[in-house]
């Protein structure tokens, strides 16, 4: 019998990057996270894993097992959202990457360095630090011998979730590569923060292949629980109210349609007229808004079910947000709806990383292998 390949699976939350590489035959022989609660749900699904909970920077090579085919890093990403105030990879959440480098970094030099190395991140590393952070990240890989290349991928491809994340890969050696970038996994946005690498990254760049996603063949309405079994707000024409003309509009439409129509809806922040006021913006495409960690009632994603004449407001449960994130029925969740939403929220979708863990990871891992 084969052994399959081993990762090492750091800032792992609840271990969903580690469901999607074990699912593509890639098995987490270590993990990490600082965080107490993600912790826990990660002890209670992954009981036989080696887990070490603490700040990365604390770790030492005694702590990591073995030699390891790859290492991935989903690092703090509140640094680098643009939804954040961009305080870049010097901010103290998102440095922790380099605590993570400083692993690999040694292990390189005791001859265990992984063959593969990925980093989890929201887009908006392309640009943070003016582009500044991306291209050390990039520069990093390179100069340790690694080839560098980075994919745009969005689980509304494989899920009923709009959640586009960044993925920079560096492998050694050989691995699946097209000719230049190809649609839909490297972005405008993604060619752009290429041009703007410096040129001996540029020369230890790949443009990754992947097969191209299939057909979603799930929408929102396929993961929500029952109507009756759910509580519905009492105040939700008040909600409803906070919609500006465009997204009152949708609503209404999806009332008079006569058909049930379900929706995603959030409350923001909106400047109008040099004034901030709350708006709520839904959409009824059939895709949740990315999953965002409760810091706040006005940061719980609302489904909005019109049916009947009238538009009823209720929120996402942690179940259902598991759900959006491809995870399994059986995956032991936190007892509070804060702290599940929260686990989600900050999360890798599974089927990204076994689409990424098939398509690029395991074949670039096979072949080192055959070639040995």
């Amino acid at each position: 019998m084969s052994i399959r390949p081993s990762a090492y699976e750091f800032f792992a939350g609840g271990g969903l990057a580690g469901l999607g590489l074990s699912a593509a035959g890639i098995d987490t022989v270590f993990a990490n996270d600082m965080d107490a609660a993600k912790a826990r749900a990660f002890v209670a699904n992954h009981p036989h894993t080696p887990f070490r909970q603490g700040d990365v920077w604390g770790l030492t090579l005694d702590d990591l097992p073995g030699r390891p085919d790859m290492a991935w890093a989903s690092s703090p990403c509140q640094d680098v959202s643009l939804a954040g105030a961009r305080g870049g990879l010097e901010a103290g959440r998102s440095g922790a990457f380099w605590g993570f480098w400083r692993l690999m970094q040694g292990l390189m030099a005791e001859g265990r360095g992984p063959r593969v190395i990925v980093l989890e991140n929201v887009i908006g590393l392309l640009t943070s630090g003016q582009g500044r952070d991306f291209a050390a990240v990039c520069t990093a890989m390179a100069e340790a011998g690694y080839t560098v290349g980075a994919l745009e991928m969005d689980a509304a491809h494989w899920l009923p979730q709009s959640r586009p994340r960044l993925f920079v890969v560096a492998i050694r050696d050989s691995a699946p590569r097209a000719q230049g970038p190809v649609a839909p996994f490297h972005s405008t946005r993604l060619i752009a923060a290429h041009a703007r690498l410096p040129e001996a990254v540029k020369a230890a760049w790949a443009w990754w292949s992947l097969p191209a996603p299939p057909q979603r063949n799930l929408d929102l309405a396929a993961v929500l629980e029952p109507d009756d079994a759910v509580n519905w707000l009492e105040d939700a024409d008040a909600i409803l109210a906070l919609a500006g003309p465009l997204h009152r509009a949708r609503i209404a439409a999806a009332v008079a349609s006569g058909r049930r129509c379900v929706g995603a809806a959030y409350r923001r922040v909106r400047t109008e007229d040099g004034e901030k006021v709350q708006r709520l913006e839904i959409r009824f495409d059939g895709l949740a808004g990315c999953l965002r960690t409760p810091a706040g009632g006005s940061s719980r994603q609302y489904v909005v079910v019109c049916d009947q004449g009238r538009a009823r407001v209720r929120r996402l449960t942690g179940r259902e947000a598991a759900r959006l994130m491809g995870v399994a029925e059986d995956y032991r969740l936190p007892s509070s709806e804060s702290a599940a939403l929260k686990l989600m929220g900050d999360a890798v979708a599974v089927p990204v990383v076994r689409a990424l863990a098939e398509g690029l990871l395991l074949p670039a891992l096979l072949d080192r292998r055959a070639a040995a």
